[in-house]
Order: C-alpha cells, then sequence, then structure tokens
C-alpha cells in the first residue's frame, strides 16, 4: 500500500530531503507500507527570503494550505503534507546583529495533526547578511555571488557554501522534516 504524500516544492534539494527523511520514518510510522511522494508547485505566500522565524513558520504551513486548496476537489487520499521553507532569523546579543539561515518544515496529516519543525541555525557571514537584509537581495541571489556561482540554492545551497558541505540544503531540510515528524513518532 502506498501513502501519497503532497510535498510544496519542485525544488530537488527539498525533494531528495523529503525522501531521505520518509525513507527513515516511514517504516516507524506504518510498518511495511511505502510513501509516493507528490511535489506541487504552490507559492509561500511570504517574501523570497524571509526575515523572521515567524515570517518563515508562515510560509512553510502556507505551502501546506495551498496544496490543501488546490486539491480540494480532486479527492486525491493525501496522507500527509509538506511545506518546508528557509529563512532568516535575526538576534540582538550584547549589542550586536547576529543574522542565522533556519529551514523549518510543517507536517499535517489526513487525520489533522500537525506540527513544526527546525533544521538548527547557520551564522550568515556579515557581508552576506547586510547584502540580504539591508539590500534586500534575495539569498539565493546572494549566496551565489557570494560563493562565485550560480545555482546554489539547487546545488549545495547556502548551508553548503557555508559549512563547506558539512551540512547542505538538503540535510538541513532532512532534519527539520525529521524534527516535524517527532510528535507522529511519539505518542
Amino acid at each position: 500500500m502506498d501513502i501519497l504524500v503532497a510535498v510544496g516544492s519542485t525544488r530537488e534539494p527539498k525533494l531528495r530531503a523529503v525522501e531521505e527523511a520518509l525513507t527513515a520514518i516511514f517504516p516507524l510510522l506504518h510498518g511495511a507500507a511505502r510513501f509516493k511522494v507528490e511535489s506541487i508547485n504552490v507559492d509561500s505566500g511570504v517574501r523570497h527570503t524571509p526575515l523572521s522565524r515567524a515570517e518563515t513558520m508562515a510560509g512553510a504551513r502556507q505551502r501546506v494550505e495551498a496544496m490543501r486548496s488546490l486539491v480540494k476537489k480532486s479527492e486525491i487520499p493525501y496522507g500527509y503534507f509538506i511545506g518546508l521553507e528557509g529563512g532568516i532569523e535575526i538576534v540582538a546579543e550584547a549589542g550586536r546583529r547576529w543574522v542565522f539561515l533556519e529551514n523549518w518544515a510543517y507536517v499535517t496529516n489526513s487525520a489533522g495533526k500537525e506540527a513544526f519543525g527546525q533544521s538548527g541555525a547557520v551564522l550568515l557571514p556579515q557581508t552576506l547578511a547586510s547584502e540580504v537584509i539591508d539590500k534586500g537581495v534575495e539569498l539565493a541571489d546572494a549566496i551565489d555571488a557570494f560563493a562565485g556561482s550560480a545555482g546554489v540554492r539547487d546545488a549545495q545551497g547556502a548551508w553548503g557554501v557555508l559549512t563547506r558541505d558539512l551540512i547542505t540544503r538538503k540535510d538541513s531540510y532532512r532534519i527539520a522534516l525529521v524534527n516535524a515528524f517527532a510528535p507522529f513518532l511519539t505518542p
């Protein structure tokens, strides 16, 4: 039996993260049942680079809401909906501005259970943070310029650039998704 899982993105790192996380999670939740991921391109309803934890979390949730609205009349029996969103968290501490990249996952199942999970955070260098926050440059464009490369978002992501690929964009979303599934795994 296949359980359908809708993911609110067509980005390859996000989809690979979902596949990896569900490969580990599904045997714990559903025994021998298999999952089938369906990628649905939906808008997050937030800016390209959310500039707060609340906005990033809202983007993940709104991806799920947009998918549910899209498939409402289709009668396709989705078992889970997953929204993934990355964004910035700005923290003032000891008189300094610290800027972190965080990824969030939001999961809901057909029974209405829901949960958020976070990836952790990686500190952005001040030059990169200034481009995104002060100049309004989208993180995807800023990280390409910072790395002297193109298409970083669809490869290792800012996470990979900043950690020298010790943690990639895919890895960070996988962690966020595992964290989001934690309440489903433990009663």
